[in-house]
C-alpha cells in the first residue's frame, strides 16, 4: 500500500478508506503523508521522544472529517483509540497520548512557545502541532492550494460569505501572534515564508 506506516493491511485500508469520506480536497491521506515529511525532517533534527506516538497521531488525526461538525478532533481520537487498541498492546504505545495529542489539534492558533512546559516531553508537543501547520510556510503555489482546498471542504456547509470572514479572522489571528510555530525549528525555517503566505492570503493580493 505504498510507503510503510507501521499499520498491518487491514488497519491501514480502515483508515485510508476513513480518509475517503467524504472526498476531501485537503485534508486527505495526501496531507498525512506531507505531514509525515515533516516528521521525518523533525526525527533527523531535534529528535522525536515518542516517535511512535507522534507518527499514529498524525496517521489519524484526520481521520473523522466533516465540515459541518466541530468535533472532528475529538472523533478521530475516539477511532484512533478503538483502532490502535485493537491491533497494538498497551506496553507497545501510548494510546491515550496519542488521543491527546490528535485533540489538541482542534486548537491550532491557540497555543505559544510557553506552553507545555509541564508536559513529559514538550518539544514532541510543539513540533507535533508546528508539523500540522508546517503548510503555512510552504512555497506560495503550495500554500495557494491549500487555502483553495479549505475553501472547497466547507463550500455547500458553510454561508461563502461567512467562510471568508471567519477565515481571514483566523489568518489574521495568525499573522498578529509574535510566534507563528511553537518550536525554533519550525520558527527559524518557516516564519517567513508563512508570514508572506498569510499577508498575501489576507489582503487577496495573490
Amino acid at each position: 500500500m505504498g510507503e510503510d506506516h507501521g499499520l498491518d493491511v487491514q488497519q491501514e485500508a480502515r483508515l485510508r478508506e476513513a480518509y475517503a469520506r467524504p472526498p476531501r480536497a485537503y485534508h486527505n491521506f495526501g496531507h498525512v503523508e506531507e505531514v509525515m515529511r515533516h516528521v521525518d525532517a523533525v526525527a533527523d533534527g531535534p529528535g522525536w521522544r515518542q516517535p511512535r506516538e507522534v507518527r499514529l497521531a498524525v496517521l489519524y488525526h484526520d481521520a473523522i472529517y466533516e465540515p459541518s461538525r466541530h468535533d472532528n478532533e475529538a472523533r478521530s481520537a475516539a477511532f484512533a483509540r478503538a483502532e490502535i487498541g485493537a491491533a497494538m498492546s498497551r506496553e507497545d504505545v501510548d494510546v491515550e497520548r496519542v488521543a491527546w495529542l490528535i485533540e489538541l489539534t482542534a486548537r491550532h492558533g491557540q497555543f505559544g512557545p510557553a506552553d507545555f512546559a509541564d508536559d513529559a516531553h514538550p518539544g514532541d508537543v510543539r513540533h507535533f502541532l508546528d508539523c500540522d501547520m508546517a503548510i503555512l510556510g510552504a512555497a506560495p503555489d503550495a500554500f495557494d492550494a491549500y487555502d483553495r482546498g479549505i475553501a472547497s471542504e466547507y463550500r455547500g456547509h458553510v454561508p461563502g460569505w461567512l467562510f471568508r470572514i471567519n477565515r481571514r479572522r483566523f489568518l489574521k489571528g495568525l499573522l498578529a501572534k509574535e510566534r507563528i510555530f511553537l518550536s525554533d525549528f519550525f520558527h527559524e525555517r518557516l516564519d517567513a515564508r508563512a508570514r508572506a503566505n498569510l499577508r498575501r492570503a489576507v489582503t487577496g493580493k495573490r
